[in-house]
């Protein structure tokens, strides 16, 4: 099995070593890596490019924001699985990708697991621990939701039913879970562990309050 990592990355000289050596730290496991910036102006593409061909696949060009950066990122994915890991976040340890390939069985659509919020200048410094549980039907309605930095599926998923939805500016990616989920039905695994460090206040969880407030106007 081959895992795809999408980094989206604007403007992240500060923290996107981090989540590259994260990436590409992973032991005993095949990973495509696909970098896509939106144009940055700082020095976050010298930082790509010395990795070099560590990382496969390198677009820097303005988008229409995170997930039209993540859509492009899925039609260039040719894994198996696809994950998505921001330019401030990281993987805990090199056998993340080793344990999330483990629960792909032949009819597990998606995979999901556990996240820290840490500290914007100290990763070691957790302020909030997110325990995702397993998923029962109907959980969505009650409020339960996946973080979506440990959310892996498979590529043909994707394909079937479509990316993240530009029209929702700031919840695309909670939509997309919900679609496939609970609407679609797709079959999840839980990884009880944790995967992801988050750092509070970048670009990844900004939108988490609005994540929540659609998570609870949604009622399909």
């Amino acid at each position: 099995m081959t895992i795809s990592i999408i980094t989206v990355a604007y403007n992240a000289e500060k923290t996107i070593r981090d989540t590259i050596q994260s990436v590409i730290g992973q032991q005993n496991v095949d990973i495509e890596y696909i970098i896509i910036d939106g144009g940055s102006s700082d020095n976050t593409l010298e930082i790509v490019r010395e990795f070099g061909e560590r990382i496969n696949t390198v677009i820097s060009e303005p988008d229409k924001g995170i997930y039209d950066a993540m859509n492009k990122g899925v039609r260039l994915a040719k894994g198996d699985v696809i994950g998505i890991l921001n330019a401030d976040d990281s993987y805990v340890h090199n056998k993340v990708l080793e344990n999330v390939s483990a629960r792909f069985k032949d009819d597990v659509g998606g995979v999901y697991a556990d996240l820290v919020y840490v500290d914007q200048n100290d990763t070691d410094k957790i302020r909030r621990t997110w325990i995702s549980g397993e998923y029962t039907k109907g959980a969505f309605v009650k409020g339960w939701m996946p973080p979506h930095p440990t959310f892996f599926v498979r590529r043909d998923v994707y394909e079937k039913y479509g990316g993240y939805t530009l029209d929702l500016r700031s919840a695309a990616d909670y939509e997309f879970m919900l679609r496939i989920i609970h609407k679609e039905e797709i079959r999840v695994e839980y990884l009880p562990e944790v995967i992801v460090k988050m750092r509070i206040g970048g670009q990844s969880n900004e939108s988490f309050s609005n994540r929540i407030k659609a998570n609870k106007e949604d009622r399909l």
